[in-house]
C-alpha cells in the first residue's frame, strides 16, 4: 500500500491562470509560497525558507479559484505531490515541485470576502453549506 498527500498553507506567488481542455474541462494553476523560519547556527538569527509549489486545480475548484484568488492571498490546499524533472535553456538540470490538488479553502479576507464573493468554505468546496443560524442570542452562547 502507499499513499501520497500533501497539506499547504502558503501565499499565491502569481494570479492564477484557468484555462480549458479540449473536452471542455476547467484547469487552473498558480505558484504557491511556504514559508519556514530557522534559526542560523553560526550567527543566531532567524532566516526565512521559501519552498515554491506549482498548484493545479480541476473542474469548479479551478474555476472558484481563478475567480476570487489573487497574487498575494493566502491559501490551504490538499492534494498530490509530484517532483517534475526537466532541462533548462543552458542544459541544467531542474526540478519543480507540482501539487495535483484535490481540495482548497481560502484563508484570511481577500477579494472574494471583500468584494461579497460566496464565503469560503462553501465557494472552495464548491458546495451548498448549511445556512447560519439567524436566531441566536449572547444568551444561547455558552461562554
Amino acid at each position: 500500500m502507499s499513499f501520497n498527500k500533501i497539506t499547504l498553507v502558503g501565499n499565491l506567488g502569481r494570479d492564477p491562470e484557468l484555462r480549458y481542455t479540449p473536452q471542455g474541462t476547467p484547469v487552473c494553476s498558480f505558484s504557491l509560497a511556504t514559508n519556514e523560519r530557522r534559526k542560523d547556527r553560526n550567527t543566531g538569527e532567524n532566516n526565512d525558507i521559501t519552498t515554491w509549489f506549482r498548484v493545479t486545480l480541476w473542474g469548479r475548484q479551478a474555476e472558484t479559484a481563478s475567480q476570487y484568488l489573487t497574487r498575494g492571498r493566502p491559501v490551504y490546499i490538499e492534494g498530490r505531490l509530484r517532483v517534475e524533472e526537466w532541462t533548462d535553456r543552458d542544459g541544467k538540470p531542474r526540478h519543480t515541485l507540482e501539487v495535483h490538488a484535490t481540495d482548497m479553502q481560502f484563508i484570511g479576507g481577500g477579494r472574494g470576502e471583500d468584494a461579497g464573493g460566496p464565503p469560503a468554505k462553501a465557494a472552495a468546496a464548491g458546495t451548498d453549506s448549511a445556512p447560519e443560524p439567524t436566531d441566536l442570542s449572547d444568551d444561547d452562547i455558552p461562554f
